[in-house]
């Protein structure tokens, strides 16, 4: 959305004077007591409630409140640290990395729900086996199923294959190699490659969370409606692209916290000492508004009727000139959180289209043309308010692997050199009306594929396209549309993000990783050397050589330009002082269950 001076000059004035005008939210707690609420909004609505079925982080951040994983990072250390959640400890790994045995906690049970006929049902091993095959079974459609494809579970994909192929049922009773429920609370996975941080893995796919069955035959294909955990919280209610409350559950084992964060992070060590030796979660209730638009969802925070925000780029200039929160801000209490976050803002290019794709270096040099006539310095500054970094490669930083010294073109703004290229390769205007075509005559038109929210980023494209005489359209469709036709190799130009899950650069060299084409490989980028480099450094313990496979990896996606990065983000989060203990975290999303919020005043 496009914010003109006058609007800006607005806001200004109503930072001055606006106060928390909204109580929080009155409701009774179980003993008796006023609930604590923790109110706040995400710019979209989430697609399900299903682990096996949902498609974006919105949808991520809440079940994972609902359904805990195996393990995930720990809330206050940094760097990121994987500690157990389900499990009762780091998995026991075999000495050529690929056999991992996890225990489970015993005696966690399942929030109540109809689906286990009044009965306490326990979380088991099994229970884990059923969720990550139902990720495979091509029925689900599991927008996760890549992401669990390279962990490469002995046997599961040929049982999914058999179902593709024969068109039959997935079959659940099919003996796994990969995947064995050993006992009542143990697992053994059992890999066709080696994975040295297969814990990190693990901890960044909430998918991996136990899915009881009954609830699956209970819900059918309702189920993405009604998630069913052991988390610190239930789904309270759902209206869909109005608002997602969440519950404390009664039955959640009321986990201490018992971390002690590092000397040298007074802030972390501050927070610890509020949890210390306090049951999770803190608040009784978490009411998440879905507010699309900046201005909206911005002003509610200001009013008080959230308890905290991220700060839309639009209104960084007025609420967080020269990277300060804004005096008016800062004398009512409010602060801000900064942090750089570990992803990637990127275009894609299908490596199959015959226009922008191939690897011939004709095609090479148009792809490097489009990227060094692209501005991302005036994309960072211009739209997105200085919120961020100019992208030097797909690593970005927080991640094993990123090399903060590499400047290259993938960062270059250079229609100099953009122009000679495409001259130099043929990419001429050969007709005289003011645009170029192929080398062999035919047309040459760019079409980006966009939606309704990327206006900015499309004019800016085109005014940099019109500069390189390269003709570009920008077809207009919804994200999940895309997304499908992107995966099959239909679109010519997609734009989109990449968060991470773990701390390492694995998961960003196989957005270009061949056999991940179809899935996480969007580009369909199938270069054999490539392919080499990022199996080598999946198989390799961190250290000098694996660092070296992945920044020779990395050399040839700048070579190739399969994906032209753009900027890794900068957030900024906005509260009012009456939360106490948040602090966002690079990789773990759902922090519902460690913030707290000052009692509302007696009426």
């Amino acid at each position: 959305m496009h914010y003109r001076r006058p609007m800006l000059r607005r806001l200004a004035l109503l930072l001055v004077c606006t106060t928390a005008l909204a109580a929080p939210w009155a409701g009774a707690a179980a003993d008796g007591r006023t609930a604590k609420v923790l109110r706040y909004a995400m710019v979209s609505d989430a697609s399900s409630m299903d682990p096996a079925a949902f498609t974006d982080i919105y949808s991520m951040e809440v079940v994972s409140s609902i359904i805990e994983p195996l393990y995930r990072h720990d809330y206050l250390a940094r760097p990121a640290r994987v500690r157990p959640q389900l499990a009762a400890a780091l998995p026991e790994a075999s000495a050529d990395w690929r056999e991992f045995t996890v225990r489970l906690r015993p005696g966690v049970y399942y929030a109540d729900d109809p689906a286990f006929g009044g009965r306490p049902r326990e979380v088991v091993a099994a229970d884990v086996v059923y969720a990550i095959q139902r990720i495979h079974d091509p029925r689900t459609k599991s927008a996760q199923y890549p992401s669990f494809a390279a962990l490469r579970l002995s046997g599961l994909d040929a049982v999914r294959q058999r179902a593709i192929d024969t068109g039959q049922p997935f079959d659940y009773a099919a003996p796994l190699p990969g995947l064995v429920a050993l006992d009542r609370h143990t697992l053994r996975f059992r890999l066709d490659a080696p994975n040295p941080r297969f814990a990190d893995a693990l901890a960044g796919l909430v998918a991996a969370g136990p899915m009881p069955p009954e609830v699956v035959a209970h819900y059918g294909d309702a189920v993405g409606e009604h998630p069913v955990g052991s988390g610190p919280f239930r789904l309270a209610s759902w209206r869909r692209g109005s608002q997602i409350a969440l519950e404390r559950n009664p039955a959640y084992r009321h986990t201490v916290y018992d971390e002690q964060p590092a000397a040298a992070d007074p802030e972390a060590q501050a927070i610890a000492a509020r949890l210390a030796g306090r049951r999770l979660p803190l608040v009784d209730r978490v009411e998440i508004a879905v507010i699309e638009e900046d201005q909206p969802r911005w002003l509610a925070f200001l009013r008080g009727e959230l308890d905290l925000a991220g700060l839309p780029g639009p209104f960084a200039p007025v609420a967080f000139p020269g990277g300060h929160l804004a005096p008016a801000l800062a004398r009512q209490g409010l602060t801000a959180h900064v942090q750089a976050r570990p992803d990637l803002v990127y275009t894609v290019f299908n490596m199959d289209d015959p226009v922008v794709g191939g690897y011939a270096p004709a095609q090479v040099a148009l792809r490097r043309a489009i990227g060094l006539g692209y501005d991302n310095h005036e994309e960072l500054r211009t739209v997105r308010r200085g919120l961020g970094m100019v992208a030097q490669s797909v690593i970005p930083p927080g991640t094993y692997g990123h090399d903060p010294a590499l400047h290259s073109e993938m960062g270059e703004y250079a229609p100099a050199k953009a122009n000679a290229l495409l001259d130099l390769y043929g990419y001429l205007d050969r007709d005289g009306d003011g645009w170029r075509e192929r080398p062999d005559g035919s047309p040459l038109v760019l079409q980006y594929h966009t939606d309704k929210t990327l206006r900015q980023f499309n004019e800016l494209w085109k005014r940099r396209m019109d500069a390189l005489h390269l003709r570009i359209e920008f077809p207009a469709g919804q994200w999940t549309e895309q997304r499908k036709a992107a995966r099959a190799g239909r679109l010519m130009i997609w734009f989109l993000a990449w968060n991470a899950g773990t701390p390492d650069a694995d998961e960003f060299l196989r957005l270009a990783y061949g056999p991940a084409k179809g899935g996480d490989n969007v580009a369909r980028f199938d270069l054999p050397a490539f392919n080499a480099l990022y199996d080598r450094q999946a198989a390799l313990p961190d250290g000098p050589e694996r660092l070296a496979a992945i920044h020779e990896a990395n050399r040839l996606l700048l070579a190739y330009m399969p994906i032209k990065a753009h900027v890794h983000r900068v957030g900024v989060t906005v509260q009012w002082p009456r939360v106490v203990g948040y602090r966002p975290h690079p990789f773990l999303r759902p922090f519902h269950a460690y913030v707290d919020v000052a009692d509302p005043p007696s009426p």
